[in-house]
């Protein structure tokens, strides 16, 4: 085993640990210099072992076995691959923008060390995630990133709203952690084992299995509840409401937990698991369904958000509809490529947000923003291009992931995929329409920030409040240059990648793919190279969807401002319905948390109250307090009734050993 293997995770850990148990002693140029070289370390190591995975070396071994049971071992193994080394180098690579980026962001806060060690132990816990050969491990990584991004979105933990979404996250999280060890378990006593070369080799023999004592289909209900543990991690609907709440979280940690790590965990599990998904029409369908709804409907929800940062992260959920979609038509790698483009222009999209947060003093209203173009150029330069990247325009790497998505739901042949193809390709122009009315309001326009007197509170925790008239400017180079860096693979990547990934031999013996599942056959056969697929997308109903949803926001926010309002006016029922977010926390407060809440109340009442206290400790109390009542009247005192007592025990022992002889 190369000793990559080991430096890849194992580095930013050190880095983590270094900044979080002597960030004092190292104070805070240490621990970012520290947790920086860690992740650095790993990005370099990446991209070796990348290389050596392109020449033919792969591995898949046990590092260290932690317990045997029987003929089921638990272990720490890894498995190297052409898809855990592409998810290696995005995750290290979009990490070390964002630890870059946070020295500037983060640079008045008190918590800077604890954050850099927080984001290093992230970055090791999905590296950890991506390169198991096991379900075990792949079980640590999944509950260690959800740990840790229970730390970060909570990280201004003097701040209620903060709390509050950190908990939501976790709650939430747990309801799909349970699906998921639920399909863990399932493959566990099905196949005998948790590693994954020993479960996909008997993967055949699990078709026409059911569940005991019904006839549930064993590989259905396996994977989708897979599946649920995906929907929780990759915020599918109706798990997908925390989401939007953990922006209260710093900026940094918006770009690495929803763009390259955190949401993609369940998109890289399930294509992971393609072998056992595969022969399961059924839960093919449900993911389809689920991706679908996730795609359009979030994608609604991103037009009517004013907080600059919600605006990205309902774009995060669609995005991430887009990718499920991808894998319930057997399109794994459509899904990898997607997960990968969208990895680059998402971090760039939420870092360039942070940078008109930091130049705007922290306001993050929208509508009090405008013509920031002339203050924040490289900024204004790197969002758009990654706006660009986003809506799919040809030649940009998003464009070629996104529509490789339609054309392969176009392809497939799954009952649901027609319900899907509307979703995806509806999607093109709400996705086109909510980002370029975030990016007209934001950097073009009338200036509407003069007079704002701003106060952000984020507690006592943060120092970047401001009072006084707001100036916007340009961020600093440790800002400004990952946004820089990331454009360029934003811009570039999709083109270089879409033919080896999607049409070439790099999947090849990683992922499974059922030949009647037609979709990356068909995307194969009208595959004629990257530049003949931009020029023909000129022609194509995509680019023209794009293209309306372009000129509406700019008709809408830059030349004839009265149409939102006269809209909202008129659609006042569904502005409220989306306002409310199709009122999904308000469901789940009354019929879950309420819920809850009456069963803990009855419980409180009828358990602890009258039982416990009532009847167990209060009860014993008082029948000592009784027994003592009635034996208080024989503790006379008086010497002649104690002799008249033991007269009358001598007298009855008498009668009682005569009866019995």
């Amino acid at each position: 085993m190369s000793p990559l293997y080991l430096i890849v995770p194992f580095a930013p850990l050190v880095g983590a640990i270094l900044a979080g148990f002597f960030g004092k002693q190292i104070g805070r140029t240490g621990a970012h210099t520290v947790t920086i070289a860690g992740v650095a370390i790993s990005l370099i190591a990446s991209i070796m072992v990348f290389m050596d995975v392109m020449e033919g070396n792969t591995f898949n071994g046990t590092l260290y076995e932690w317990a045997a049971v029987g003929t089921l071992v638990f272990e720490v193994g890894f498995l190297i691959d052409t898809l855990t080394a592409t998810m290696m180098l995005v995750v290290t690579s979009v990490s070390l923008m964002v630890h870059i980026y946070t020295i500037g962001y983060m640079e008045e806060d008190d918590g800077y060390q604890r954050f850099f060690s927080y984001i290093s132990l992230f970055t090791f816990s999905m590296l950890m995630l991506v390169m198991s050969n096991n379900f075990l491990q792949l079980f640590f990584g999944w509950e260690a990133v959800g740990l840790v991004s229970y730390l970060l979105i909570g990280f201004w933990y003097k701040k209620q709203s903060a709390i509050y979404a950190n908990l939501k996250a976790f709650l939430v999280n747990r309801v799909g952690d349970f699906g998921f060890i639920l399909g863990i378990g399932l493959v566990m006593a099905a196949t005998g084992s948790m590693n994954y070369t020993e479960v996909f080799a008997q993967a055949d023999s699990l078709v026409g299995q059911t569940m005991p004592g019904t006839d549930w289909p064993l590989l259905a209900v396996a994977c989708i509840c897979l599946f649920i543990g995906a929907m929780g991690k990759s915020a599918q609907f109706p798990l997908h409401v925390w989401l939007p709440d953990s922006m209260e979280g710093p900026t940094p940690i918006s770009a690495l937990i929803h763009a390259a790590t955190m949401v993609t965990a369940g998109i890289f599990m399930v294509s992971r698991m393609s072998p056992l998904f595969e022969l399961s029409d059924i839960a093919l369908n449900f993911v389809l369904v689920i991706g679908s709804i996730t795609a359009l409907f979030m994608g609604f929800l991103g037009i009517i958000q004013n907080d600059i940062k919600r605006v990205v992260a309902y774009s995060t959920l669609s995005q991430l509809g887009y990718m499920t979609v991808a894998l319930g038509v057997s399109a794994y790698p459509v899904a990898i490529f997607h997960l990968m483009t969208h990895a680059f222009f998402k971090a760039l999209l939420f870092l360039g947000a942070g940078s008109v947060i930091i130049g705007m003093h922290h306001n993050q209203d929208i509508r009090y923003m405008g013509g920031l173009w002339k203050y924040m150029p490289i900024t204004w330069l790197t969002s758009l291009l990654g706006s660009l990247a986003l809506i799919g325009t040809p030649f940009f790497s998003g464009f070629y992931s996104k529509d490789s998505i339609i054309e392969a739901v176009h392809f497939s042949n799954l009952p649901a995929a027609d319900f899907a193809y509307f979703a995806v390709v509806a999607g093109v122009f709400i996705t086109a329409f909510y980002s370029f009315r975030m990016y007209f309001l934001v950097f073009h326009g009338k200036e509407r920030f003069h007079d704002i007197q701003h106060h952000d509170d984020h507690g006592d925790d943060d120092h970047h409040a401001h009072h006084g008239p707001v100036q916007p400017h340009e961020s600093r180079w440790v800002v400004t240059l990952p946004l820089i860096l990331l454009a360029i693979p934003s811009v570039l990547i999709g083109y270089i990648a879409v033919e080896p990934m999607l049409h070439g031999t790099f999947f090849e013996g990683v992922i499974t793919i059922n030949p009647e599942h037609g979709a990356m056959a068909g995307l194969s056969s009208i595959f004629h190279g990257a530049a003949a697929m931009g020029v023909h997308s000129l022609q194509t109903m995509p680019f023209w969807l794009a293209l309306a949803g372009v000129v509406a926001a700019a008709v809408c926010y830059l030349w004839v401002p009265a149409i939102p309002a006269a809209f909202m006016k008129a659609l006042k029922p569904v502005h409220t319905l989306l306002d409310n977010k199709y009122y999904m926390d308000k469901f789940n407060e009354v019929v879950f948390a309420g819920g809850a809440r009456g069963l803990g109340e009855a419980l409180w009442k009828f358990g602890d109250r009258m039982l416990i206290d009532g009847l167990v400790v209060n009860g014993s109390a008082k029948l000592v307090g009784l027994i003592s009542g009635v034996v208080r009247f024989a503790q006379s005192g008086f010497i002649y009734h104690y002799a008249f007592a033991m007269i009358l025990g001598v007298l009855a022992m008498i009668i009682t050993f005569i009866t019995l002889k």
